[in-house]
């Protein structure tokens, strides 16, 4: 019986909170500027948002310095993290607590997720690069939802921005990853690594049997030895067109996130583009993964041996 009476007080309330939900969207779009130009009047001036300007190139709030406002957020985003562990590592303790408590959860998640595909050996040597890269984009991507992130303004333009969203930092991520995978590779296996790119022993070999006499089998090698070698050149295209990849996955996703965003605040002022921030967050936190993600499995790809 007791139960019965929670869940319909449950239910009541949650009924209560979506019809509150609902008629305050609705106020909000009839007195925002878009449901102004509907109704011929006059927005609310709490409603009043102007209309959505993104900028694909980074600003400048500082005219007299090559300092981008993407670029201020990427520094906060660095003394952040830098923060959070400077303060989790401070005063160790055997039992952790707090900080400490959350600094090392996280560490043991990366870890796990890092050596079960990697090894416990090259395990170690990706977490540094994965989980930084992972913690940077996220960082990123959640500082952007601070209410008031970039209504600051320095001589007329944004004084914060999400440098996801500047093309430049996506693709200082990719070359990072682009070269600490190389590195690996040629760590893991010296100088048979260029044999991923340039394996011109079957052509050679082919040669070789075509003037000892053995035409067929010398024919046979050296097609299976052309064919080596344009997968080579694939190969190679291959593991340039990551960064490419990279870059334009993280920007692109992250731009029209914040894009879509501004569109929903510009629509509807209240309420319903809290949403679109949990979403925001969500992908945010998504877009990390994938990034971190993909660096760690493009690296197991170049240490392992080739079946």
């Amino acid at each position: 019986m007791a139960k019965r009476k929670v869940l319909g007080c449950s239910l009541n309330l949650i009924i209560i909170l979506a019809i509150v939900f609902l008629a305050l969207t609705v106020i909000s779009f009839i007195g925002g500027s878009v449901g102004a130009l509907i109704t011929g009047g006059e927005p609310l001036s709490i409603f009043a948002v102007q209309p959505p300007h993104p900028q694909l190139a980074a600003e400048h709030p500082f005219p007299n310095l090559p300092i981008t406002n993407t670029m201020i957020t990427a520094w906060i985003s660095i003394l952040v993290l830098f923060g959070l562990f400077f303060a989790a590592t401070r005063k160790m303790k055997l039992v952790p607590r707090g900080v400490q408590n959350l600094v090392e959860f996280i560490y043991e998640t990366a870890a796990n997720f890092i050596e079960d595909p990697a090894g416990k050996k090259w395990g170690r040597m990706f977490l540094p690069v994965c989980l930084t890269i992972f913690l940077f984009v996220l960082a990123n991507a959640w500082i952007n939802l601070i209410p008031g992130f970039e209504t600051i303004k320095m001589n007329g333009e944004p004084l914060l921005r999400n440098a996801n969203t500047d093309i430049n930092v996506p693709l200082m991520l990719a070359v990072v990853a682009f070269i600490s995978i190389e590195y690996w590779g040629f760590k893991a296996k010296r100088t048979r690594y260029l044999e991923t790119f340039f394996n011109f022993k079957p052509l050679g070999l082919g040669f070789k049997q075509l003037f000892t006499g053995k035409i067929k089998a010398g024919f046979g090698g050296i097609f299976n030895g052309i064919i080596l070698a344009f997968a080579g050149i694939l190969e190679i295209l291959s593991h340039f067109i990551r960064m490419v990849s990279f870059t334009f996955r993280l920007f692109g996703n992250m731009t029209a996130g914040a894009i879509l965003t501004l569109i929903m605040i510009f629509l509807v002022p209240f309420v319903l583009p809290a949403v679109f921030y949990g979403l925001e967050a969500f992908f945010g936190f998504v877009q990390a993964m994938i990034f971190g993600g993909l660096t760690l499995g493009f690296a197991c790809a170049a240490v392992m041996a080739e079946e």
